[in-house]
Formats: structure tokens, sequence, C-alpha cells
């Protein structure tokens, strides 16, 4: 079977990424490239795609990444109707009763009332 995907190249802490096809079972990095459809560079967005290539290896069955197939539906390349799209995944707290959020609201202490503030304002303070 055969998959489109993304093989990185580039230097260290600038990829560049080839969108190839190759066998799904091999490595992205060690398999035999059976095409090169294109190049995206994540840096400055910028994307050169065969479209009709890819659309020739996709009604052919070759299964997209997730990341290639957002790229290919951005970039108007139709999905065939067999491809399903990852489902997201929902981040759960492991202590969700220990999340501020979730703990009980306090009370704001009474404030004093105000006959015994201004009187102690009046009395003067002896020297």
């Amino acid at each position: 079977m055969l998959a489109i995907r993304m093989q990185r190249n580039g230097r260290a802490h600038y990829p560049t990424y080839r969108i190839v096809v190759q066998e799904s079972q091999r490595h992205p990095l060690s398999g035999r490239v059976v095409a090169e459809v294109g190049n995206y560079n994540p840096a400055t967005k910028a994307l050169t795609l065969d479209k009709e290539l890819v659309e020739k290896y996709l009604s052919n069955g070759a299964q997209p990444s997730s990341r290639v197939a957002f790229i290919l539906k951005k970039n108007g390349v139709k999905l065939p109707k067999w491809y399903k799209e990852p489902t997201q995944k929902k981040a759960v707290a492991k202590h969700a009763d220990k999340l501020r959020k979730n703990q009980p609201k306090e009370e704001p202490a009474p404030e004093a009332p105000a006959e015994k503030v201004a009187a102690a304002e009046e009395i003067p303070a002896e020297a």
C-alpha cells in the first residue's frame, strides 16, 4: 500500500519537507520513494504541489497522512470519499477536582460595621 507523507529535510532548526509517495510500511527517511509530488516550507508557508499527480495517486488508493490531507484540502485537492478525517482528541485533566475552577467559591468576609470605624476616627489620640 502506498502512503502520501512528508519527508523531512533541511538543516537543524529549519526544516523543509518533501511531499512524497512511498510504501506505507517503510520509514519516511529510509523507504524507496515512488514519486515526489511537492515541497513544503513551514517557515514561509510556501507550497509547491503537482495536483494532477496527487489526484492520480489518491484515486489509485494512496493513503494521505493527516497533515498532508490537511494541506491538500487547504489547497483545493479533492480527497476521495473513502478518506476518513482523524478525530480530534480532547484533553482530559487527570485530577479535575483539584483545579481551581472546580473548587467551591469562597464567600467574602463580612465587613466591619461603619459605626465602629467612625467612632475610632473621632477619638483623638492623647499624647
